[in-house]
């Protein structure tokens, strides 16, 4: 009877093991055809479509992208710099909020709650949000505007405020009665109690940053103020451009292919690769794990 449940336990085990093996080939299999896409020809991909390993190796659709090198060095630096500063400002100040909305002693906790609430629901709407920022704050063509635009994330703070109501009160408690403040509480004990919750709305915030582009569209006109995404998408406008005059030249005109398709491909490489290289840092505080276990008794 052993012997059979652990013959059960074990074909269960495969088949689990099996699962999860094909769900990650599912996952990986676009990216390296993306990859492989992005090296290859444009004749290549005319001629025989979309390939998992290129039939002939070619860079041509990564110096169409880097044809101006110390542009997209400069929107790299910038783009780099956007986040880590945007990502850091934004998660100090949302703990800070749920910090303070998930203390019960807080007599403005239920109205602030209300009203940060409020905004999520409602907005001044895009026509207001420019003349805010271009008349009163004069923040267009700033470096300010693209750290400022997505600060806080409401539903983030909730989120945050949920996790730190589920740290024990007593812990709390007893530093009050150890003489600690407030900020000494907030940066000593809830802070590394909270790494969980701060590595994964961290990323988060990471991600959003990296992948924003909307502000630099509406505020920035400057080149050197161009961050990556943006960039890369007006390198695709570029291209369509190009694409449309070349159809309306005669067939003869010219003999040169555009790689569209390989650049499309390309400019995605360029703008996942160091979000894809910064995943596994955080990966081991996506569950959630024993955080709370001072208390005993």
């Amino acid at each position: 009877m052993l012997a059979l449940n652990q013959k059960k336990f074990k074909l269960s085990l495969a088949l689990i093991h099996l699962f999860f093996i094909l769900l990650c080939i599912i996952f990986i299999i676009p990216m390296i055809s993306l990859l492989s896409i992005s090296f290859s020809s444009e004749s290549d991909i005319i001629d025989f479509g979309y390939r998992l390993i290129p039939r002939s190796f070619s860079i041509e659709s990564y110096n169409f992208v880097f044809n101006n090198p110390k542009q997209i060095i400069s929107s790299y630096r910038l783009t780099l710099f956007v986040t880590l500063a945007g990502t850091f400002l934004s998660m100090f100040i949302m703990l800070m909020c749920a910090y303070a909305l998930s203390r019960k002693k807080f007599i403005l906790r239920n109205v602030l709650s209300l009203f940060i609430f409020f905004t999520m629901i409602f907005n001044g709407g895009l026509v207001s949000s420019y003349i805010l920022v271009t008349q009163y704050l004069r923040l267009r063509n700033t470096l300010w505007i693209l750290i400022l635009w997505g600060l806080v994330n409401v539903w983030y703070v909730f989120v945050l405020r949920t996790f730190i109501q589920g740290i024990s009160e007593s812990i709390i408690e007893s530093a009050f009665i150890d003489g600690a403040s407030e900020f000494k509480i907030f940066a000593s004990l809830i802070l590394p109690l909270s790494k969980p919750s701060i590595a994964t709305i961290g990323l988060f915030m990471l991600l959003q940053y990296w992948n924003e582009w909307m502000p630099a569209l509406l505020y920035i006109t400057k080149p050197h103020l161009f961050p990556l995404q943006y960039l890369l998408q007006r390198t695709l406008q570029n291209l369509e451009e190009i694409l449309r005059n070349m159809d309306k030249m005669p067939g003869n005109a010219i003999d040169y292919k555009v790689p569209s398709e390989s650049v499309r491909m390309a400019m995605a490489v360029v703008a996942a690769g160091p979000m894809l290289m910064v995943m596994p840092f955080f990966q081991k505080y996506f569950v959630r794990g024993m955080t709370i276990g001072a208390v005993k008794g």
